[in-house]
């Protein structure tokens, strides 16, 4: 619980009275922790791996929303049920609590509640840069800028050029609102330009930070 990011600022005794709401859950991958319409009873954070939110159309068109990664939450909302489903990319392990629980922290403890604001902030400018994205950038600007807010959010050391992909090509697309053959080709395009390189499909390794900050520029 002191790891995650939402309560590492909290002093130790609202820690405590977090953790009595607090249950543990392991997931495999592609298993999912919840469905689009169901009632919203609890949030989670995740503490390891990866998890996925996805929207689908009645037309069974696919968006995956967002990836989140460990120290964030999800769930959290005011909607009765959930507007996606939550589902994990990778095995993954959460910390699942009751939502009425939580209400009463926020009311109890204002640095949780300052916490959980300044969350919801980042999240609104990251849905932003994700409106944008989707409506005007190509393909391989799209690319780019997913790669570098990847490395981000993962917080990967600037000289260190590896980065992992838990996620695969079709959850890429899926998020970019491209195709995967659109995916594959920019991903080619970025190795041929010696850009990046692909040891294999799970990991990248960032060989030309400055190019791929130019392709990605739009978004800064």
């Amino acid at each position: 619980m002191r790891d995650l990011a939402v309560c590492a600022s909290l002093p130790p005794q609202e820690v405590d009275s977090l953790e009595r709401y607090v249950s543990s859950m392991e997931l495999q991958a592609n298993a999912e922790l919840a469905r689009a319409g169901q009632p919203c009873r609890q949030a989670y954070s995740v503490t390891s791996g990866m998890l996925r939110l996805v929207r689908t159309l009645a037309d069974a068109r696919r968006q995956v929303v967002a990836f989140v990664l460990p120290g964030h939450f999800v769930g959290l909302t005011e909607h009765v049920v959930h507007r996606q489903s939550i589902e994990a990319v990778v095995p993954s392990r959460v910390c699942a609590f009751e939502l009425d629980g939580i209400r009463d922290l926020r009311q109890r403890f204002p640095g949780f509640e300052h916490s959980l604001l300044e969350r919801a902030c980042r999240d609104l400018d990251d849905a932003h840069d994700a409106m944008l994205l989707l409506a005007r950038l190509s393909p391989l600007e799209r690319l780019a800028s997913f790669l570098l807010r990847l490395r981000g959010q993962m917080k990967i050391r600037e000289d260190d050029p590896r980065m992992a992909l838990p996620m695969g090509r079709g959850d890429i697309a899926d998020h970019l609102g491209l195709t995967v053959e659109t995916v594959s080709r920019s991903f080619t395009r970025l190795r041929e330009q010696g850009v990046i390189a692909l040891p294999d499909p799970q990991h990248v390794e960032i060989l030309d930070a400055g190019a791929l900050s130019e392709l990605a520029s739009a978004l800064r």
